[in-house]
């Protein structure tokens, strides 16, 4: 995942002003010469800097004209999820909450009146009336919002974007944001390690922790290695290793496994192998056969990889999602739903799932990395995650994969990622694990990686080596603390800017570490052409996520719906397993033998060392209770089930 200091510079630049609610109903500045301004709909990162060129005036665009919704819907969300509170668990079904909260038929009528008036094509709405969906071409989108589009290179893209606020007239009506004329959305992207689509285990790796030792094992092309650290990495947990790591195999073996449950997944696009390989994994990996049901828009499965778009890389994590939760999971019914591409459309299959209430779970495994975004693509979003809890539905996003967003640079401004930071979802980071020969938890430590490489014979730089990667969390500019924040963040972590106490990530946490991650099985295509399904450790936030998901389904089945997970889960902080610093110094690390080209030995081999909760670099730490880069810590069995089922 890349870093770049423009991204810490854009930080430090909203930081100053990201304290405004980004939760006012109707962003509009005050009307001047009939037009409104909507605030929060210039790009941060679409600065003079960084413009390289014009937009294509020609060019047709997609977008999408939000519109607030009609009643605020945040206490609603919160009373409903919140254990002893009079309305907890009355819940709402979508007819219901349109007609409490969402936009109006006059709403949309006034909207798409306007666009058809300014030559656009008005395209769908969806049943919650949040947007109003139009064509037409830059140049005119230019004349209708009364500014000018142009090129920008930002983290190693060209993106377009508006060159000033966009402005409606006042007979438009109320607005809530415009989404798609910029592409910012472009920014977002699996949080998942290593990334598919070509990557095969190399030997030798352990079937469980401590299996192969530098000591019992020799390397496949004679290498000498030091004796420290002296495991060789697992090959990557599946099936029983992980339901017994978190103590889920007597539930699970006595019918508490999801059944009756619906856990959704939503990625971008869709791999057309999916279904047979998550049937080949669940037969090698003891899981029953899968209720799978693919909720995908025409042509998707067969997207070409294009400058935008990585449908191939996609795809890993796809296998990954679904075979993760099924794991922890193996009674529910998954359903995968694909957007057809990976930017502005993954919010509106969101906001499609919500208001279908296509699943009681949904686990997301992608984010932005930090908020700098304009509050525009915020607001909706909330709004959506709002009507996910007044209606019962748990959204689980993973918090990222590169830590406090800084790379361990002295200075830079740290960041939680977007959506983890949201108090309306449930934020999900990352731990290392070991798991016996018994399939009992050894150890599981906070996931941030240091990487040493092999090097006359020495680790170079020595152990703990130099910062690569790790659980995303901090504390949020955006967001004051939620109530259920109160009392379990420690000050000093939740009111780090001076002021107020402040939203922090991640909540809870599952395995990540991709050293100590999880066997996958996917159909791959190779660099000779040839394509056939096979298996390879992966990790990330991607994986707790779904991990933690899974888990969280057979808790529904014993208790029903909770909407909003948090509320619950900090409630039953104290049945959780706190990750701590206390077996650093008995699990420091380990070492990873992988191929130089990813699939074969034709190239030869490379070592590394990797090691364990390596957060010095960072301003986000691992400590007893809660912490930012586990929350309150992970599963612990049927006591934590209990505990949230009472």
């Amino acid at each position: 995942m890349s870093r770049t200091r423009t991204l810490r510079t854009l930080m430090a630049i909203a930081g100053a002003t990201a304290l405004a609610s980004v939760g006012a109903a109707g962003a509009h500045a005050a009307p001047a010469n009939g037009r409104s301004t909507l605030t929060g709909s210039q790009a941060p990162w679409a600065t003079s800097a960084h413009k390289v060129g014009s937009a294509h005036g020609a060019e047709k665009v997609t977008f999408r004209v939000y519109l607030p919704n009609k009643a605020d819907a945040s206490s609603y969300a919160l009373a409903v999820s919140t254990p002893g509170n009079a309305l907890y668990g009355k819940f709402l079904t979508p007819a219901q909450y349109r007609k409490k909260f969402s936009p109006t038929a006059g709403q949309v009528s006034a909207v798409s009146s306007w666009l058809k008036s300014q030559g656009a094509h008005v395209g769908s709405v969806p049943g919650n009336n949040k947007y109003v969906e139009a064509t037409t071409t830059v140049s005119n989108a230019a004349k209708m919002f009364h500014t000018g589009f142009a090129e920008y290179s930002f983290q190693g893209h060209r993106l377009r974007a508006n060159t000033t606020p966009l402005s409606v007239p006042t007979s438009a009506g109320a607005v809530e944001a415009v989404i798609g004329l910029d592409e910012s959305a472009t920014l977002a992207r699996a949080n998942v390690v290593p990334a598919p689509p070509v990557f095969k285990n190399a030997q030798p790796c352990s079937a469980y922790w401590g299996e192969k030792t530098v000591a019992n094992t020799a390397t496949p092309d004679g290498t000498t290695l030091p004796s420290s650290p002296s495991t060789f990495a697992p090959c990557g947990y599946a099936g029983a290793q992980l339901q017994g790591a978190y103590g889920m195999s007597g539930p699970i073996a006595s019918g508490n496994d999801g059944s009756g449950v619906t856990v959704g997944v939503i990625d971008a696009y869709a791999s057309p192998t999916m279904k047979q390989d998550l049937e080949t994994y669940s037969a090698k990996h003891g899981l029953p056969k899968p209720n799978l049901k693919e909720v995908v828009p025409p042509g998707t499965y067969n997207r070409a990889v294009n400058k935008k778009q990585d449908p191939q890389g996609w795809a890993g994590e796809e296998a990954l999602d679904l075979e993760a939760v099924h794991t922890m999971a193996p009674g529910a019914n998954l359903v995968y739903i694909g957007a057809p591409n990976n930017y502005r459309d993954l919010d509106a299959i969101m906001n499609k799932v919500v208001d279908k209430h296509l699943a009681d779970v949904v686990s997301n495994s992608y984010g932005y990395g930090g908020e700098a975004l304009p509050k525009g693509y915020i607001k909706p979003q909330l709004d959506t995650q709002m009507q996910a809890a007044a209606e019962g539905i748990s959204l689980f996003f993973s918090s990222g994969d590169d830590g406090d967003e800084t790379g361990g640079v002295a200075g830079a401004t740290p960041t939680p990622d977007w959506p983890a930071s949201s108090p309306y979802v449930t934020a999900v980071g990352g731990t290392s694990l070991g798991v016996s020969q018994t399939n009992s938890r050894i150890f599981e430590l906070g996931w941030q990686t240091g990487k040493s490489t092999l090097k006359d014979g020495a680790w170079t730089p020595p152990q703990p080596g130099t910062y690569m990667y790790g659980a995303g969390g901090g504390t949020s500019r955006l967001f004051a603390q939620p109530a259920y924040q109160k009392g379990v963040v420690p000050n000093s972590i939740s009111q780090v800017y001076g002021g107020p106490a402040m939203r922090t990530v991640p909540d809870v946490a599952a395995l990540a570490d991709p050293t100590t991650g999880m066997l996958v099985g996917q159909t791959q295509l190779f660099p000779d052409g040839h394509s056939d399904y096979s298996e390879y450790r992966i990790g990330g936030t991607s994986l707790a996520s779904p991990l933690f998901a899974g888990m969280w389904a057979l808790a529904v089945q014993n208790h029903g719906a909770y909407g909003l997970a948090n509320p619950t889960l900090y409630g039953a902080s104290a049945a959780s397993n706190d990750i701590t610093k206390d077996q650093r110094a008995a699990y420091p690390g380990t070492i990873r033998v992988d191929y130089v080209n990813g699939v074969d030995a034709a190239d030869g081999y490379s070592y590394t060392a990797r090691s364990f909760d390596d957060d010095e670099p960072l301003t986000i730490h691992v400590r007893q209770g809660y912490d930012d880069v586990t929350g309150v810590g992970s599963p612990a069995g049927t006591a934590w089930l209990d505990a949230v089922t009472k």
